[in-house]
């Protein structure tokens, strides 16, 4: 079994209570937007961290992060991308890869908008875990804690940070 921490859309901003509700984890995943170099050496140095660049992202970060990430881990076949749509409205990337070999699991960020969803069509989990950092529309920062064993994933937690621009500790 492997405890997962996700977040995405930091944009620069890296809220320190997220080391706290990660903090149990064996991996923090970055679904993009990082927006600071300095974010991905903090992540990297804390967790075996995985991550993807996202749209704002810069060099210094595109040098490092990749724009996809495909992995299997304890049995289950992971998608990671940071601009990818969700179920009934993928992109056209992400449509061709649920067409011709769709994961057990699809994690993207971009919308801002937390949700995991179950695509019955491609028997494949949706996860978005919201934005975590102060720029966007979104009202409420969040992240997504969850388990991975047997191919599954489990005991998936919503993490409520604050408004943008509230700290909580």
């Amino acid at each position: 079994m492997k405890k997962i921490g996700l977040l995405s859309d930091t944009h620069g901003f890296l809220d320190p209570t997220i080391f706290k509700h990660f903090n149990e984890c064996d991996e923090v995943w970055h679904a993009g937007d990082v927006g600071s170099k300095n974010i991905v050496d903090q992540l990297q140095a804390f967790k075996n961290f995985r991550g993807v660049f996202g749209n704002i992202d810069d060099r210094s970060i595109t040098g490092v992060l990749p724009r996809d990430l495909r992995f299997e881990l304890e049995g289950l076949d992971i998608f990671i991308t940071h601009i990818g749509g969700y179920p009934g409205r993928y992109n056209k990337k992400v449509s061709q890869i649920m067409n011709t070999k769709p994961p057990g699991l699809f994690v993207c960020g971009h919308s801002h908008i937390l949700k995991v969803i179950y695509d019955k069509k491609y028997q494949c989990l949706h996860m978005n875990p919201g934005a975590c950092g102060h720029q966007g529309f979104h009202n409420v920062r969040t992240l997504l804690r969850f388990e991975i064993e047997g191919g599954r994933v489990q005991n998936a937690v919503v993490i409520e940070l604050g408004t943008r621009g509230a700290l909580i500790g």
